[in-house]
Protein backbone atom coordinates (compact mmCIF):
# COMPACT_ATOMS: atom_id res chain seq x y z
CA UNK A 1 0.00 0.00 0.00
CA UNK A 2 1.64 3.17 -1.00
CA UNK A 3 0.86 6.67 -1.34
CA UNK A 4 -3.40 8.09 -1.38
CA UNK A 5 -5.88 6.82 -4.06
CA UNK A 6 -6.66 10.24 -5.12
CA UNK A 7 -10.42 8.99 -6.86
CA UNK A 8 -11.10 7.06 -3.98
CA UNK A 9 -10.58 9.17 -1.16
CA UNK A 10 -12.54 12.33 -3.05
CA UNK A 11 -15.43 10.11 -3.66
CA UNK A 12 -15.61 9.07 -0.48
CA UNK A 13 -15.40 12.26 0.63
CA UNK A 14 -17.99 13.53 -1.50
CA UNK A 15 -20.59 10.87 -0.44
CA UNK A 16 -19.52 11.53 3.70
CA UNK A 17 -20.49 15.00 3.12
CA UNK A 18 -23.62 14.31 1.46
CA UNK A 19 -25.03 11.84 3.85
CA UNK A 20 -23.43 14.34 6.58
CA UNK A 21 -25.93 17.26 5.59
CA UNK A 22 -28.63 14.73 5.17
CA UNK A 23 -28.24 14.00 9.08
CA UNK A 24 -28.64 17.22 9.49
CA UNK A 25 -31.61 18.29 7.59
CA UNK A 26 -33.09 15.40 9.53
CA UNK A 27 -33.98 17.46 12.24
CA UNK A 28 -36.86 18.88 10.56
CA UNK A 29 -38.13 15.52 9.01
CA UNK A 30 -41.60 14.77 10.39
CA UNK A 31 -40.76 16.58 13.12
CA UNK A 32 -43.89 17.54 15.28
CA UNK A 33 -44.82 20.91 16.93
CA UNK A 34 -43.10 20.59 19.72
CA UNK A 35 -39.72 19.67 17.87
CA UNK A 36 -37.26 17.29 19.61
CA UNK A 37 -37.94 18.26 23.46
CA UNK A 38 -38.37 15.10 24.58
CA UNK A 39 -37.00 11.53 24.06
CA UNK A 40 -40.23 10.56 22.36
CA UNK A 41 -38.88 13.34 19.55
CA UNK A 42 -35.07 13.36 19.88
CA UNK A 43 -34.82 9.27 21.25
CA UNK A 44 -37.70 7.70 19.32
CA UNK A 45 -38.29 10.34 15.81
CA UNK A 46 -41.62 10.65 17.72
CA UNK A 47 -42.52 6.52 17.17
CA UNK A 48 -43.52 7.56 13.30
CA UNK A 49 -41.49 5.41 11.19
CA UNK A 50 -43.21 2.93 8.54
CA UNK A 51 -42.34 -0.64 7.41
CA UNK A 52 -39.83 0.43 4.83
CA UNK A 53 -38.17 3.07 7.00
CA UNK A 54 -38.33 0.96 9.89
CA UNK A 55 -36.38 -1.67 7.34
CA UNK A 56 -33.87 0.38 6.41
CA UNK A 57 -33.11 1.76 10.23
CA UNK A 58 -32.87 -2.08 11.65
CA UNK A 59 -30.77 -2.81 8.88
CA UNK A 60 -28.97 -0.38 9.28
CA UNK A 61 -28.74 -0.95 12.83
CA UNK A 62 -28.18 -4.67 13.03
CA UNK A 63 -25.55 -5.16 10.08
CA UNK A 64 -23.11 -2.51 10.66
CA UNK A 65 -20.04 -1.78 9.04
CA UNK A 66 -17.83 -3.95 11.22
CA UNK A 67 -20.10 -6.59 10.47
CA UNK A 68 -18.82 -5.57 6.72
CA UNK A 69 -15.25 -5.73 8.39
CA UNK A 70 -15.17 -8.45 10.80
CA UNK A 71 -17.33 -11.29 9.36
CA UNK A 72 -15.32 -11.74 5.85
CA UNK A 73 -11.62 -11.09 7.59
CA UNK A 74 -12.98 -13.61 9.87
CA UNK A 75 -13.42 -16.11 6.97
CA UNK A 76 -10.41 -14.92 5.49
CA UNK A 77 -8.38 -15.82 8.98
CA UNK A 78 -10.00 -18.65 10.57
CA UNK A 79 -12.87 -19.55 8.23
CA UNK A 80 -16.18 -21.05 8.77
CA UNK A 81 -16.70 -21.96 12.82
CA UNK A 82 -15.41 -17.88 13.31
CA UNK A 83 -17.21 -16.12 10.75
CA UNK A 84 -20.20 -18.15 8.65
CA UNK A 85 -21.64 -18.99 11.92
CA UNK A 86 -23.09 -14.96 11.37
CA UNK A 87 -25.16 -16.31 8.60
CA UNK A 88 -27.10 -18.52 10.02
CA UNK A 89 -27.94 -16.61 13.51
CA UNK A 90 -29.38 -14.02 11.17
CA UNK A 91 -31.59 -16.15 9.36
CA UNK A 92 -32.42 -17.96 13.18
CA UNK A 93 -32.91 -13.82 14.96
CA UNK A 94 -36.65 -13.17 12.74
CA UNK A 95 -38.84 -15.84 14.15
CA UNK A 96 -38.16 -14.84 17.58
CA UNK A 97 -38.36 -11.39 17.12
CA UNK A 98 -41.22 -12.02 15.30
CA UNK A 99 -42.74 -13.99 17.98
CA UNK A 100 -42.10 -10.90 20.54
CA UNK A 101 -41.79 -7.99 19.05
CA UNK A 102 -45.34 -7.01 18.81
CA UNK A 103 -45.75 -7.08 22.47
CA UNK A 104 -42.75 -4.93 23.00
CA UNK A 105 -44.11 -2.71 20.95
CA UNK A 106 -47.57 -2.54 22.17
CA UNK A 107 -46.79 -2.67 26.07
CA UNK A 108 -44.07 -0.05 25.55
CA UNK A 109 -46.30 2.73 23.75
CA UNK A 110 -49.33 1.77 25.78
CA UNK A 111 -47.17 3.36 28.88
CA UNK A 112 -44.50 5.28 27.11
CA UNK A 113 -41.74 3.06 27.57
CA UNK A 114 -38.41 4.11 25.99
CA UNK A 115 -35.90 1.16 26.83
CA UNK A 116 -35.95 -2.09 27.59
CA UNK A 117 -35.16 -1.55 31.07
CA UNK A 118 -38.82 0.81 31.10
CA UNK A 119 -40.13 -2.49 30.41
CA UNK A 120 -38.44 -4.42 32.97
CA UNK A 121 -39.44 -1.94 35.70
CA UNK A 122 -42.79 -1.78 34.69
CA UNK A 123 -43.57 -5.18 34.85
CA UNK A 124 -41.69 -5.90 38.30
CA UNK A 125 -41.28 -2.54 39.95
CA UNK A 126 -37.63 -3.32 40.66
CA UNK A 127 -35.45 0.19 40.80
CA UNK A 128 -32.24 -2.66 41.24
CA UNK A 129 -33.23 -4.97 38.45
CA UNK A 130 -33.79 -2.07 36.19
CA UNK A 131 -30.82 -0.49 36.47
CA UNK A 132 -28.81 -3.36 36.09
CA UNK A 133 -30.80 -4.41 32.56
CA UNK A 134 -29.72 -0.33 32.21
CA UNK A 135 -25.85 -0.55 33.02
CA UNK A 136 -25.56 -3.94 31.37
CA UNK A 137 -26.91 -1.97 27.83
CA UNK A 138 -24.90 0.65 28.57
CA UNK A 139 -21.29 -1.29 28.82
CA UNK A 140 -21.77 -3.64 25.84
CA UNK A 141 -22.95 -0.90 23.88
CA UNK A 142 -19.64 1.25 24.37
CA UNK A 143 -17.57 -1.28 22.44
CA UNK A 144 -19.62 -1.74 19.84
CA UNK A 145 -19.82 1.89 18.96
CA UNK A 146 -15.97 1.71 19.05
CA UNK A 147 -16.01 -1.07 16.27
CA UNK A 148 -18.01 1.34 14.43
CA UNK A 149 -15.27 3.84 14.80
CA UNK A 150 -12.83 1.05 13.94
CA UNK A 151 -14.65 0.53 10.78
CA UNK A 152 -14.31 3.92 9.84
CA UNK A 153 -10.71 3.91 10.60
CA UNK A 154 -9.75 0.89 8.29
CA UNK A 155 -11.39 2.35 4.89
CA UNK A 156 -9.10 5.60 5.96
CA UNK A 157 -5.79 3.29 6.31
CA UNK A 158 -6.55 1.59 3.14
CA UNK A 159 -7.30 4.36 0.94
CA UNK A 160 -4.01 6.06 2.12
CA UNK A 161 -5.14 8.83 4.12
CA UNK A 162 -3.04 9.00 7.36
CA UNK A 163 0.67 8.43 7.97
CA UNK A 164 3.09 5.79 9.84
CA UNK A 165 2.46 7.62 13.33
CA UNK A 166 -0.78 6.67 15.28
CA UNK A 167 -2.05 10.85 15.24
CA UNK A 168 -1.74 10.99 11.30
CA UNK A 169 -3.91 8.08 11.60
CA UNK A 170 -6.03 9.60 13.57
CA UNK A 171 -6.66 12.65 12.75
CA UNK A 172 -9.37 11.34 9.94
CA UNK A 173 -11.05 10.23 12.54
CA UNK A 174 -11.53 13.20 14.65
CA UNK A 175 -13.40 14.40 11.84
CA UNK A 176 -15.64 11.85 11.21
CA UNK A 177 -16.39 11.81 15.00
CA UNK A 178 -17.22 15.25 15.32
CA UNK A 179 -19.58 14.79 12.28
CA UNK A 180 -20.63 12.40 13.88
CA UNK A 181 -21.79 13.94 17.36
CA UNK A 182 -22.99 17.19 15.72
CA UNK A 183 -25.72 15.25 13.54
CA UNK A 184 -26.80 12.72 16.70
CA UNK A 185 -26.71 15.60 18.89
CA UNK A 186 -29.16 17.80 16.30
CA UNK A 187 -31.41 15.62 14.90
CA UNK A 188 -31.47 12.52 17.12
CA UNK A 189 -33.21 9.07 15.55
CA UNK A 190 -34.09 10.80 12.83
CA UNK A 191 -30.93 11.25 11.04
CA UNK A 192 -29.70 7.88 11.47
CA UNK A 193 -33.32 6.92 9.42
CA UNK A 194 -33.06 9.07 6.75
CA UNK A 195 -29.20 8.23 6.24
CA UNK A 196 -30.08 4.45 6.89
CA UNK A 197 -31.53 4.46 3.11
CA UNK A 198 -28.16 5.82 1.45
CA UNK A 199 -26.22 3.51 3.06
CA UNK A 200 -27.81 0.07 3.07
CA UNK A 201 -28.61 1.21 -1.14
CA UNK A 202 -24.87 1.93 -1.44
CA UNK A 203 -23.28 -1.82 0.48
CA UNK A 204 -26.34 -3.57 -1.75
CA UNK A 205 -24.70 -2.25 -5.02
CA UNK A 206 -21.30 -2.99 -4.11
CA UNK A 207 -21.73 -6.19 -2.54
CA UNK A 208 -23.97 -7.38 -5.61
CA UNK A 209 -21.57 -5.97 -8.20
CA UNK A 210 -18.20 -7.73 -6.17
CA UNK A 211 -20.11 -10.76 -6.17
CA UNK A 212 -20.74 -10.94 -10.18
CA UNK A 213 -17.41 -9.84 -10.67
CA UNK A 214 -14.72 -10.95 -9.14
CA UNK A 215 -15.38 -15.22 -8.85
CA UNK A 216 -14.68 -14.82 -12.35
CA UNK A 217 -11.24 -13.02 -11.97
CA UNK A 218 -10.26 -15.73 -9.79
CA UNK A 219 -11.12 -19.03 -11.67
CA UNK A 220 -15.22 -19.37 -10.57
CA UNK A 221 -16.37 -20.20 -6.81
CA UNK A 222 -14.96 -23.70 -7.24
CA UNK A 223 -11.20 -22.87 -7.48
CA UNK A 224 -11.81 -19.96 -4.54
CA UNK A 225 -13.15 -23.07 -2.59
CA UNK A 226 -10.27 -24.99 -3.39
CA UNK A 227 -8.13 -22.39 -2.51
CA UNK A 228 -9.81 -21.57 1.15
CA UNK A 229 -9.69 -25.23 2.10
CA UNK A 230 -6.22 -25.57 0.88
CA UNK A 231 -5.65 -22.60 3.29
CA UNK A 232 -7.78 -23.41 6.12
CA UNK A 233 -6.00 -27.10 6.09
CA UNK A 234 -2.18 -25.58 6.12
CA UNK A 235 -0.67 -26.84 9.72
CA UNK A 236 -0.14 -23.55 11.78
CA UNK A 237 0.80 -25.32 15.41
CA UNK A 238 1.00 -23.76 18.56
CA UNK A 239 2.66 -24.42 21.89
CA UNK A 240 -0.59 -25.66 23.27
CA UNK A 241 -2.13 -27.58 19.91
CA UNK A 242 1.03 -28.88 17.63
CA UNK A 243 -1.31 -30.19 15.53
CA UNK A 244 -3.51 -27.29 15.11
CA UNK A 245 -4.27 -25.84 11.26
CA UNK A 246 -5.09 -22.24 10.08
CA UNK A 247 -8.73 -22.57 10.48
CA UNK A 248 -12.03 -24.34 9.40
CA UNK A 249 -13.43 -25.04 6.55
CA UNK A 250 -16.40 -27.20 7.60
CA UNK A 251 -17.47 -27.88 10.79
CA UNK A 252 -16.18 -31.00 12.27
CA UNK A 253 -18.38 -33.00 14.81
CA UNK A 254 -16.41 -32.10 17.37
CA UNK A 255 -17.33 -28.03 16.39
CA UNK A 256 -21.22 -28.89 15.75
CA UNK A 257 -21.84 -27.47 19.20
CA UNK A 258 -19.68 -24.47 18.77
CA UNK A 259 -20.92 -23.53 15.89
CA UNK A 260 -24.67 -24.08 16.62
CA UNK A 261 -24.47 -22.68 20.52
CA UNK A 262 -22.90 -19.57 18.55
CA UNK A 263 -25.76 -19.00 16.11
CA UNK A 264 -28.38 -19.39 18.23
CA UNK A 265 -26.90 -17.46 21.14
CA UNK A 266 -25.92 -14.31 18.74
CA UNK A 267 -29.04 -14.63 17.83
CA UNK A 268 -31.01 -14.51 21.00
CA UNK A 269 -28.38 -11.81 22.02
CA UNK A 270 -28.66 -9.32 18.82
CA UNK A 271 -32.03 -8.33 19.72
CA UNK A 272 -31.11 -7.62 23.50
CA UNK A 273 -28.95 -4.91 22.50
CA UNK A 274 -30.44 -1.80 23.49
CA UNK A 275 -30.03 0.03 19.47
CA UNK A 276 -32.04 -2.71 18.24
CA UNK A 277 -34.89 -2.29 20.66
CA UNK A 278 -34.34 1.84 20.09
CA UNK A 279 -34.78 1.15 16.21
CA UNK A 280 -37.64 -1.24 16.74
CA UNK A 281 -39.98 0.98 19.20
CA UNK A 282 -39.89 3.79 16.55
CA UNK A 283 -42.25 1.81 14.30
CA UNK A 284 -45.33 3.94 13.91
CA UNK A 285 -47.85 0.90 14.85
CA UNK A 286 -47.56 -2.85 16.18
CA UNK A 287 -47.60 -4.84 12.77
CA UNK A 288 -44.73 -2.79 11.34
CA UNK A 289 -42.21 -4.86 13.95
CA UNK A 290 -43.85 -8.10 12.35
CA UNK A 291 -43.77 -6.81 8.57
CA UNK A 292 -40.06 -6.28 9.52
CA UNK A 293 -39.02 -9.57 10.97
CA UNK A 294 -40.57 -11.21 7.61
CA UNK A 295 -38.48 -8.64 4.62
CA UNK A 296 -35.18 -8.25 6.83
CA UNK A 297 -33.84 -11.92 6.14
CA UNK A 298 -33.12 -10.45 2.67
CA UNK A 299 -30.12 -9.07 4.71
CA UNK A 300 -28.66 -12.38 5.84
CA UNK A 301 -28.44 -13.17 1.53
CA UNK A 302 -26.54 -10.61 1.60
CA UNK A 303 -24.70 -10.94 4.26
CA UNK A 304 -23.94 -14.82 3.06
CA UNK A 305 -22.38 -13.32 0.34
CA UNK A 306 -20.12 -10.39 1.85
CA UNK A 307 -19.01 -13.55 3.95
CA UNK A 308 -17.57 -15.41 1.06
CA UNK A 309 -15.49 -12.30 0.01
CA UNK A 310 -13.39 -13.21 2.89
CA UNK A 311 -12.50 -16.48 0.29
CA UNK A 312 -12.67 -14.97 -2.53
CA UNK A 313 -9.50 -12.33 -0.89
CA UNK A 314 -7.70 -15.89 0.00
CA UNK A 315 -7.71 -16.99 -3.60
CA UNK A 316 -6.76 -13.15 -4.81
CA UNK A 317 -3.65 -12.87 -2.57
CA UNK A 318 -4.65 -9.76 -0.54
CA UNK A 319 -2.55 -8.58 1.34
CA UNK A 320 -4.01 -6.61 4.44
CA UNK A 321 -0.90 -4.64 5.60
CA UNK A 322 -1.82 -1.44 7.02
CA UNK A 323 0.42 2.04 6.92
CA UNK A 324 2.50 1.45 10.48
CA UNK A 325 3.67 -2.01 7.86
CA UNK A 326 1.44 -4.69 10.35
CA UNK A 327 -0.65 -7.35 8.75
CA UNK A 328 -3.97 -6.12 9.68
CA UNK A 329 -6.89 -8.83 8.59
CA UNK A 330 -9.72 -6.53 9.37
CA UNK A 331 -8.46 -4.21 6.05
CA UNK A 332 -9.25 -7.34 4.03
CA UNK A 333 -12.18 -6.49 2.17
CA UNK A 334 -11.07 -2.74 1.70
CA UNK A 335 -8.05 -3.76 0.51
CA UNK A 336 -9.66 -6.25 -1.61
CA UNK A 337 -11.67 -3.72 -3.88
CA UNK A 338 -8.96 -1.56 -3.44
CA UNK A 339 -6.77 -3.86 -5.70
CA UNK A 340 -8.95 -4.98 -8.10
CA UNK A 341 -11.63 -2.24 -8.43
CA UNK A 342 -11.44 1.14 -10.71
CA UNK A 343 -11.06 3.75 -7.80
CA UNK A 344 -14.03 5.27 -8.43
CA UNK A 345 -15.65 2.02 -7.82
CA UNK A 346 -12.95 1.44 -4.89
CA UNK A 347 -14.31 5.21 -3.26
CA UNK A 348 -18.03 4.10 -3.63
CA UNK A 349 -17.23 0.83 -1.72
CA UNK A 350 -15.53 2.67 0.87
CA UNK A 351 -18.20 5.05 1.50
CA UNK A 352 -20.57 2.72 2.01
CA UNK A 353 -18.38 1.15 4.90
CA UNK A 354 -17.39 4.21 6.32
CA UNK A 355 -21.21 5.48 5.54
CA UNK A 356 -22.51 1.74 7.46
CA UNK A 357 -20.60 3.00 10.56
CA UNK A 358 -22.05 5.93 10.95
CA UNK A 359 -25.95 4.48 11.12
CA UNK A 360 -25.22 1.98 13.63
CA UNK A 361 -22.96 4.12 15.84
CA UNK A 362 -25.60 7.00 16.06
CA UNK A 363 -28.57 4.98 16.96
CA UNK A 364 -25.85 2.72 19.75
CA UNK A 365 -25.26 6.15 20.96
CA UNK A 366 -28.76 7.30 21.00
CA UNK A 367 -30.09 3.90 22.89
CA UNK A 368 -27.13 4.61 25.37
CA UNK A 369 -28.11 7.69 26.23
CA UNK A 370 -31.38 6.87 26.77
CA UNK A 371 -30.66 4.37 29.00
CA UNK A 372 -28.53 6.91 31.13
CA UNK A 373 -31.32 8.87 31.18
CA UNK A 374 -34.54 6.89 32.00
CA UNK A 375 -32.93 4.64 34.37
CA UNK A 376 -30.25 6.10 36.41
CA UNK A 377 -30.59 9.93 35.95
CA UNK A 378 -34.82 9.92 36.36
CA UNK A 379 -34.94 6.92 38.27
CA UNK A 380 -32.34 8.10 41.10
CA UNK A 381 -31.58 11.63 40.71
CA UNK A 382 -34.23 13.62 39.06
CA UNK A 383 -37.44 11.55 39.52
CA UNK A 384 -39.34 15.26 38.26
CA UNK A 385 -37.49 15.77 35.36
CA UNK A 386 -39.00 17.61 32.45
CA UNK A 387 -39.43 16.41 28.98
CA UNK A 388 -37.04 19.30 28.26
CA UNK A 389 -34.71 18.13 30.94
CA UNK A 390 -34.63 14.42 29.66
CA UNK A 391 -33.64 15.20 26.29
CA UNK A 392 -30.79 17.38 27.49
CA UNK A 393 -29.28 14.69 29.01
CA UNK A 394 -29.98 12.27 26.39
CA UNK A 395 -28.12 14.48 24.23
CA UNK A 396 -25.26 15.28 26.25
CA UNK A 397 -25.13 11.91 26.89
CA UNK A 398 -25.06 10.70 23.55
CA UNK A 399 -21.72 12.92 23.46
CA UNK A 400 -20.01 11.23 26.19
CA UNK A 401 -20.79 8.06 25.18
CA UNK A 402 -19.47 8.68 21.79
CA UNK A 403 -16.37 10.71 23.33
CA UNK A 404 -15.89 7.06 25.62
CA UNK A 405 -15.93 4.94 22.49
CA UNK A 406 -13.33 6.96 20.48
CA UNK A 407 -10.97 6.11 23.69
CA UNK A 408 -11.51 2.72 23.05
CA UNK A 409 -10.21 3.42 19.82
CA UNK A 410 -7.17 5.60 20.43
CA UNK A 411 -5.88 4.61 24.18
CA UNK A 412 -6.25 0.78 23.83
CA UNK A 413 -4.81 -1.42 20.94
CA UNK A 414 -7.83 -2.57 18.76
CA UNK A 415 -7.88 -5.88 19.78
CA UNK A 416 -8.96 -4.53 22.91
CA UNK A 417 -12.40 -3.18 21.50
CA UNK A 418 -12.69 -6.16 19.42
CA UNK A 419 -12.49 -8.46 22.82
CA UNK A 420 -14.58 -6.37 24.64
CA UNK A 421 -17.19 -6.37 22.23
CA UNK A 422 -17.41 -10.36 22.26
CA UNK A 423 -17.69 -9.85 25.73
CA UNK A 424 -20.72 -7.35 25.70
CA UNK A 425 -22.51 -9.98 23.73
CA UNK A 426 -21.69 -12.36 26.80
CA UNK A 427 -23.30 -9.04 28.64
CA UNK A 428 -26.17 -8.75 27.24
CA UNK A 429 -27.32 -12.04 26.11
CA UNK A 430 -27.89 -12.47 30.37
CA UNK A 431 -30.72 -9.84 29.95
CA UNK A 432 -33.07 -11.50 27.80
CA UNK A 433 -35.02 -13.45 30.78
CA UNK A 434 -36.21 -10.32 32.22
CA UNK A 435 -36.85 -8.64 29.01
CA UNK A 436 -37.86 -11.13 26.70
CA UNK A 437 -39.52 -14.09 29.24
CA UNK A 438 -41.29 -10.87 31.33
CA UNK A 439 -43.43 -9.98 27.85
CA UNK A 440 -45.04 -13.36 28.67
CA UNK A 441 -45.06 -14.30 31.77
CA UNK A 442 -44.32 -13.08 35.20
CA UNK A 443 -43.95 -16.42 36.37
CA UNK A 444 -39.98 -15.57 37.50
CA UNK A 445 -39.21 -13.84 40.52
CA UNK A 446 -37.68 -10.12 40.92
CA UNK A 447 -35.21 -10.99 43.11
CA UNK A 448 -34.31 -14.47 41.50
CA UNK A 449 -34.28 -12.28 37.42
CA UNK A 450 -31.43 -10.51 39.40
CA UNK A 451 -29.64 -13.12 41.04
CA UNK A 452 -29.69 -15.15 37.56
CA UNK A 453 -28.24 -12.31 35.77
CA UNK A 454 -25.56 -11.90 38.23
CA UNK A 455 -24.38 -15.37 38.09
CA UNK A 456 -24.67 -15.18 34.13
CA UNK A 457 -22.31 -11.90 34.01
CA UNK A 458 -19.99 -13.12 36.35
CA UNK A 459 -19.49 -16.74 34.81
CA UNK A 460 -19.22 -15.32 31.74
CA UNK A 461 -16.85 -12.30 32.32
CA UNK A 462 -14.65 -14.56 34.36
CA UNK A 463 -14.91 -17.67 31.53
CA UNK A 464 -14.69 -15.31 28.37
CA UNK A 465 -10.92 -13.58 30.47
CA UNK A 466 -9.30 -16.70 30.73
CA UNK A 467 -10.22 -18.05 27.27
CA UNK A 468 -7.28 -18.09 25.76
CA UNK A 469 -3.63 -19.66 26.58
CA UNK A 470 -0.58 -17.54 27.14
CA UNK A 471 -2.73 -14.65 27.36
CA UNK A 472 -1.39 -11.08 27.24
CA UNK A 473 -3.41 -7.51 28.13
CA UNK A 474 -4.90 -7.38 24.50
CA UNK A 475 -5.74 -11.23 24.62
CA UNK A 476 -7.88 -11.52 27.48
CA UNK A 477 -11.24 -11.73 26.90
CA UNK A 478 -10.17 -12.73 23.07
CA UNK A 479 -12.39 -16.23 22.77
CA UNK A 480 -15.86 -16.64 23.04
CA UNK A 481 -15.71 -20.11 22.88
CA UNK A 482 -14.67 -21.81 26.09
CA UNK A 483 -15.51 -25.99 26.88
CA UNK A 484 -18.61 -26.54 28.52
CA UNK A 485 -18.97 -28.35 31.77
CA UNK A 486 -20.61 -31.65 31.85
CA UNK A 487 -19.99 -31.45 27.72
CA UNK A 488 -16.57 -31.98 27.08
CA UNK A 489 -17.06 -29.55 23.66
CA UNK A 490 -16.49 -25.97 23.00
CA UNK A 491 -19.59 -23.92 23.06
CA UNK A 492 -20.58 -19.98 23.10
CA UNK A 493 -19.74 -18.54 26.43
CA UNK A 494 -22.76 -16.11 26.20
CA UNK A 495 -24.93 -19.49 25.61
CA UNK A 496 -23.80 -21.90 28.52
CA UNK A 497 -24.14 -17.75 31.03
CA UNK A 498 -27.41 -17.94 29.58
CA UNK A 499 -28.52 -21.95 30.44
CA UNK A 500 -27.03 -20.76 34.41
CA UNK A 501 -28.70 -17.99 34.75
CA UNK A 502 -32.05 -19.41 33.64
CA UNK A 503 -31.55 -22.18 36.05
CA UNK A 504 -30.42 -19.92 38.99
CA UNK A 505 -33.74 -17.83 38.34
CA UNK A 506 -35.81 -20.45 37.86
CA UNK A 507 -34.41 -22.39 41.48
CA UNK A 508 -34.66 -19.49 43.08
CA UNK A 509 -38.00 -18.32 41.49
CA UNK A 510 -39.47 -21.60 43.35
CA UNK A 511 -37.56 -20.91 46.76
CA UNK A 512 -39.30 -17.45 47.11
CA UNK A 513 -42.16 -18.41 45.99
CA UNK A 514 -42.40 -20.80 48.75
CA UNK A 515 -41.52 -18.50 50.84
CA UNK A 516 -44.14 -15.86 50.21
CA UNK A 517 -41.68 -13.09 49.37
CA UNK A 518 -43.29 -9.85 47.11
CA UNK A 519 -42.56 -10.11 43.82
CA UNK A 520 -43.38 -6.28 43.33
CA UNK A 521 -45.94 -4.34 41.48
CA UNK A 522 -47.26 -4.91 37.72
CA UNK A 523 -48.37 -1.77 36.44
CA UNK A 524 -49.45 -3.30 33.18
CA UNK A 525 -52.51 -5.40 32.23
CA UNK A 526 -53.05 -8.15 29.70
CA UNK A 527 -54.26 -6.19 27.30
CA UNK A 528 -51.30 -3.55 26.95
CA UNK A 529 -49.28 -6.41 25.26
CA UNK A 530 -52.00 -5.74 22.04
CA UNK A 531 -52.62 -2.81 22.18
CA UNK A 532 -52.23 -0.91 18.75
CA UNK A 533 -52.00 2.80 17.47
CA UNK A 534 -55.12 4.67 17.82
CA UNK A 535 -56.31 2.11 20.90
CA UNK A 536 -57.85 4.06 23.75
CA UNK A 537 -55.51 5.20 26.15
CA UNK A 538 -51.66 4.84 23.72
CA UNK A 539 -52.92 8.37 22.13
CA UNK A 540 -53.45 9.75 25.71
CA UNK A 541 -50.71 8.54 27.12
CA UNK A 542 -47.93 9.41 23.93
CA UNK A 543 -49.86 12.83 23.87
CA UNK A 544 -49.32 14.04 27.51
CA UNK A 545 -45.73 12.59 27.76
CA UNK A 546 -43.45 9.57 27.10
CA UNK A 547 -42.91 8.85 30.70
CA UNK A 548 -44.20 6.09 32.79
CA UNK A 549 -47.05 5.70 34.85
Amino acid sequence: MTGINGVALAILIVLFVAVAVMGFLAARWRRSETGLGSLEEWGLGGRRFGTWVTWFLLGGDLYTAYTFIAVPAAMFTAGAVSGFFAVPYTIVLYPIIFFFLARMWSVAHRHGFVTPADIVQGRYGSRGLSLAIAVTGILATMPYIALQLVGIQAVLEVVGLGGRSALARDIPLFIAFVVLAAYTYSSGLRAPAMIAVVKDLLIYIVIIVAVLYLPGQFGGWHAIFDAAQAKMATPKPTAANPQAVTGVFVPTAKQYWAYASLALGSALALFMYPHSVTAALSAKDRSTGRRNAMILPAYSLLLGLLALLGFVAIKAGTKPIGLDGKVNPQLVIPQLFEDHFPSWFAGVAFAAIAIGALVPAAIMSIAAANLFTRNIYRAFFRPDASDATEAKVSKIVSLLTKLGALGFVLLLDKQNALNFQLLGGIWILQTLPSVVIGLFTRWFHRWALLAGWAVGMVYGTVTAYGGCTACTASTHFGNSLAVVPGLGQAGYIGFTALLLNLVVAAVLTLILRAAKVSNGTDITRPADYFADAGDRGVAQQLDVRGSIH
